[in-house]
């Protein structure tokens, strides 16, 4: 039974947009574009379809939620903070000395990150690990992993999805955040993905093709995974825009790692709160 309808999730992803930015502009650091983008999914995740206790953040049989584009961090803190895991007040501590909240994922540090992440390419293997390690100890739970089109430019992604074929983890769920725009400009600019749905099925994944940003397609096809049984895992290949909900941010490469200054963070506010409606 699901916890939140359709139109509960995607409030709460304009919230989480809101707690992201203004994350961002308080530390005056962060990355905004990739926050944005990933937050549709992020909002399902938590409010909807993981098995998660924010009063048991190590729980054993907990489903796990991989960042492996860990420096938009600020879309997950947003979430984990509204889901209980840790007082919303800590979101005020961005990046700053001493802080739970770091510029990249710190399982050390934060409750409820299942892995530190940062250094990109390296997640999908460990979300394979953690799955393959459900398997072998008869656990239900599963694992969901976040990663970037420009990320996927990485070979250990593709090492990892051949071995997630192999041991036929249907219990891993990736979800690529296909925006068109990384650090250096688009994607096809610096090295062409082509088809990251194609390549994903070609490994021997069950692919699914959305629009990233519209909640009823992520929860349908979420719910499709949840009553698939085929020995296969999962790819939900979302398109997406860098920036989504900030009209000068969208698909603007140059909001990849920049903080709003004052009336930016104005105008970005009230864009959001319009999204909320």
């Amino acid at each position: 039974m699901r916890r939140k309808s359709v139109e509960e999730l995607k409030g709460i992803a304009a919230d989480l947009r809101k707690k992201a930015i203004t994350m961002i502009y308080e530390a005056q650091s962060g990355h905004p574009g990739g926050s944005l983008s990933a937050a549709d999914f992020v909002a399902a995740c938590y409010f909807d379809e993981m098995d998660i206790d924010p009063e048991n953040p190590k729980w054993e049989d907990r489903d796990r939620f991989i960042l492996s584009k860990g420096h938009v961090c600020p879309i997950q803190y947003a979430a984990l903070a509204s889901r209980g895991y840790f007082p919303e007040s800590e979101l005020h501590t961005l990046r700053k000395e001493g802080s739970i909240l770091q510029g990249h994922p710190d399982m050390k540090k934060c409750p409820g990150i299942d892995i530190s992440t940062g250094s990109l390419g390296q997640g999908l293997a460990c979300g394979v690990g953690m799955a393959l390690a459900g398997k072998r100890d008869n656990k239900n739970y599963r694992v969901f992993v976040v990663i970037g089109d420009g990320e996927a430019q990485e070979g250990e992604i593709w090492e990892a999805a051949n071995t997630a074929h192999k041991y036929e983890l249907d219990n891993l769920i990736v979800f690529i955040d296909n925006n068109n725009l990384q650090l250096d400009g688009t994607t096809d600019e610096v090295m062409p993905n082509i088809d990251l749905g194609q390549k994903f099925a070609a490994f021997g994944f069950d692919t699914y093709e959305i629009d990233g940003h519209s909640m009823e397609e992520i929860t349908k096809t979420l719910e499709m995974i949840r009553m698939r049984k085929n020995k296969k895992p999962h790819c939900i290949f979302a398109h997406t825009v860098k920036g989504k909900g900030v009209s000068f941010m969208e698909n603007e490469c140059s909001w990849h790692g920049v903080a709003p200054n004052d009336e930016e963070y104005k105008q970005a506010m009230a864009e959001l709160e319009g999204g909320l409606k």
